[in-house]
Order: C-alpha cells, then structure tokens, then sequence
C-alpha cells in the first residue's frame, strides 16, 4: 500500500513529504507534512499515536487487526486532531457497507446472514478488517452482540443454523487483492451484495481523499463514509 500510495500520489495534487518503514523515525518527518497517511501493523500504532498527538497532525489509518489497547491509542488521539480510521479505503467497499446497512433495515430479521471474504496468501490477519466491518454494521442494524452471534467458520454436527448468527468465512490464495460478499437467504431467494478489487490503485486514490479531507477537521474519529459524505 505504500507503495501504492506513492504511485498515486504523483498523479494527484498531493506531494508526498516521506515515505516511511516500520522502525524508522516518524518524529524526524512529521513537521514536514499536513497529515500522516498509516498503512503499516498494528505494532506501531501506539507510537505513531503519540508523535501525531505531540506535533497535532491528522491520521488516516488502513492498518487492521487492531487489539482493544491499539484501538484506545486511536480514540485517544482523535480527541486532539481529526482522525479517518477505516478497514477498507475502496469508494466501493464503502458503497458495501452502506447498501448492507440499507439492505439489512429493509429484509428484517428474516434473512439469514452470511459474509464471504478472499485475500491473496500472504494476508496475516483474518477476517479482514473490511469483513468484520460488514458483520459489525449487521449487528448493529439487528441489535447483536458480535462477540456472542458472528461465527466463524463451521465443522461437525453442529445442528441447525441459529437465527440470529452470522457467519463470516475467510479463504486465503493466490494473489487475489480483496473479495467480499455479503448473503441474504431467505425463504425462496437470496440477494448477495459483493465487490471485488483487482487493483490497490483504488484503495490509494481512496486514502489520498481521506487526507485532503480531513485536513483543518475539528478533532474526532471519523470514517471513510464520513469522506464520502454517505
């Protein structure tokens, strides 16, 4: 994604101030630059917190899989400077998650719910931050509790599908840059909500629009929706 978003940026308006790795210094680079663009691990998010909060800079953040403690230095920080948090930086995963949340208030309580996701191999975390989004917003829409109702994944006589219960399934393969379905079934039809992305280009074109946009924000944790103005 760096790389991508160094790609992007010399076809944008954007001047890219410093391009960073894990490890390297962020306070050295951080006066230099309007806001501070975080595609890196989870590991580094309480240090890059800190040096945001310490030179009053904004953050967009795409880094997933994030513990209770690394999304607290997040929160932390968003009550001293803008800050877009998202899983997915896709215009179209978040048309997703907005048609989801439209579809789940329209279908009801009928419909059973089904996530489907792929990534390339060499994807580290599982479900991707974009699929746990999606079963969030579904949980959110049906009033349950993600820790208790979304399973993941099925094995043995395990009886009859619950009512309330979401499945989230992950695959892993290949070099597939991120697919997500979402599945209503109920009784007699199914609607399946899906995007696919053949190409980071668009996650990084996404990120840069978070940054233009939450330059001069007052403080808060916003999301990409927020950018969208979905």
């Amino acid at each position: 994604m760096g790389q991508a978003i160094a790609a992007a940026a010399k076809t944008s308006d954007v001047e890219l101030a410093a391009g960073l790795d894990l490890g390297d210094d962020v306070t050295k680079h951080i006066g230099a630059c309007d806001v501070v663009v975080d595609f890196s691990h989870p590991n580094a998010t309480e240090t890059l917190c800190r040096a945001c909060r310490a030179a009053k800079k904004p953050a967009v953040i795409g880094t997933t899989g994030h513990s209770k403690a690394e999304r607290g230095f997040i929160e932390i920080l968003s009550q001293s400077v803008g800050v877009v948090l998202s899983p997915n930086f896709s215009v179209g995963v978040n048309a997703l998650f907005w048609l989801t949340r439209k579809a789940a208030q329209m279908l009801g309580n009928d419909f059973d719910l089904e996530i489907t996701e792929m990534h390339h191999r060499l994807k580290k975390d599982a479900p991707s931050g974009t699929a746990k989004k999606l079963a969030e917003i579904l949980c959110e829409v049906r009033k349950l509790d993600y820790a208790k109702d979304v399973r993941h994944g099925r094995e043995g006589l395990i009886g009859e599908r619950p009512a309330k219960e979401i499945g989230l399934h992950s695959i892993r393969g290949g070099d597939v840059v991120g697919d997500h379905m979402v599945t209503f079934a109920g009784a007699g039809e199914r609607l399946e909500l899906a995007h696919k992305a053949s190409s980071r280009e668009t996650f990084a074109a996404g990120a840069l629009r978070a940054a233009r946009w939450i330059v001069g924000k007052p403080p808060g944790l916003y999301s990409m929706e927020d950018v969208l103005g979905l």
